[in-house]
């Protein structure tokens, strides 16, 4: 098996660092400090090493340093199995990312390619409590790892649905106006649906497969909509006068939602404790990272925001543990170094700090 992991990364003004210079090696970066000093911006910089648009979700604009606005650029040595790729991304004016892979200018979708990348953030502690356009965004991260194409077929289907969207407001009836947009919505809408029930077989399979301290999920995608390209081009046509009073598209993949129990007690997930729906979230990362590494021949970078929240002592010691055998490089904050007393030498121990306005950073074995 081979090794996925950042030995150089540096930021340079990326959110509140000025210039950050961080060299590591394959084992995990444990960060520490205070509240609001930049930790979790340097897991958003690592996390644009993937296709999307981060684990903020946020614009190129708003990534880069105040008050200067002058841009800002990213650049990682990335090791995946016996290659070692330099990896560039960087923002100009505000103006969207570009990327640049070993000097040649590339598409996001490269990225994927090769590298993997999954997080858990205090964001998505709500996930199954919260509306399903978050646990879609959940179920289309973990599908995206295993198949880096789906990103191409979501962004298909999000520009052609726009198209439709914009007919149906305007009250066009004219059916040859929507044709062409149809049979695409319906070829990118089929293709994500078949993405997404190829991950959660895998997930299921990595879950049967391992034994783990932390709880199976079980997962069930809901969507009433015809699987096949052509049932769903003809749904679609049928749909039209209802879509057209909607003002919307109300058929189509995105309108599922990701459904989650608590295998062993057979218990929603919505309706677990704070604390098992925090296991739950790390026991399907944890899968996903078991799946990701059989695929792709390496597990996965993976990064943790305060992974050590609802977590007690044991169950960290366990996520530790379980990491380390997988060999993930994890990037994991806290804010406190002695949250990660008990990796030991497993982790390199990373300090960031706050000092006249900007992060600062420092490495220790």
């Amino acid at each position: 098996m081979g090794a996925l992991f950042i030995s150089h990364l540096t930021l340079s003004h990326f959110r509140s660092h000025k210039r950050a210079v961080i060299e590591t090696d394959a084992r995990c970066v444990a960060i520490h400090g205070p509240n609001g000093a930049g930790k979790t911006n340097i897991l958003e910089a690592v996390s644009l090493l993937s296709p999307g648009r981060g684990l903020r979700r946020s614009s190129a604009q708003d990534m880069t340093r105040r008050p200067e606005a002058l841009g800002w650029k990213l650049t990682a040595l990335l090791h995946s199995g016996a290659q070692t790729h330099e990896v560039e991304v960087w923002s100009e004016n505000g103006a969207a990312r570009q990327t640049r892979i070993d000097g040649k200018a590339a598409p996001q979708t490269s990225l994927g390619r090769i590298a993997r990348v999954l997080w858990l953030i205090p964001s998505m502690d709500r996930l199954w409590i919260e509306g399903a356009d978050g646990r879609r965004r959940f179920l289309d991260r973990m599908t995206l790892s295993f198949l880096p194409d789906h990103a191409e077929y979501s962004l298909a289907y999000e520009k052609a649905m726009r198209e439709r969207n914009r007919l149906l407001k305007d009250m066009v009836r004219e059916p040859s106006w929507y044709l062409a947009l149809e049979q695409q919505l319906a070829e990118a809408g089929a293709a994500i649906h078949a993405n997404r029930v190829a991950a959660l077989q895998a997930l299921a399979e990595a879950q049967d497969q391992a034994e783990t301290s932390f709880p199976t999920a079980t997962l069930t995608l809901t969507c009433d909509m015809p699987t096949s390209a052509q049932d769903l081009r003809r749904a679609l046509a049928d749909s039209r006068m209802r879509d057209l009073a909607a003002g919307r598209t109300l058929i189509g993949p995105h309108r599922a939602d990701l459904e989650g129990m608590y295998a062993a007690k057979g218990v929603p997930a919505r309706d677990c404790s704070t604390g098992e729906q925090k296991a739950l979230l790390v026991s399907l990362i944890l899968a996903n990272a078991r799946a990701l590494t059989a695929d792709f021949g390496a597990p996965p970078l993976l990064l943790l925001d305060e992974v050590a929240a609802h977590l007690d002592a044991n169950r960290r010691a366990a996520l530790y543990d379980e990491i380390t055998a997988l060999g993930a490089q994890a990037w994991m904050t806290g804010t406190g170094a002695e949250l990660f007393d008990t990796l030991g030498p497993r982790a390199q121990m990373l300090e960031v700090t706050e000092a006249n306005g900007a992060s600062e950073t420092r490495m220790r074995p």
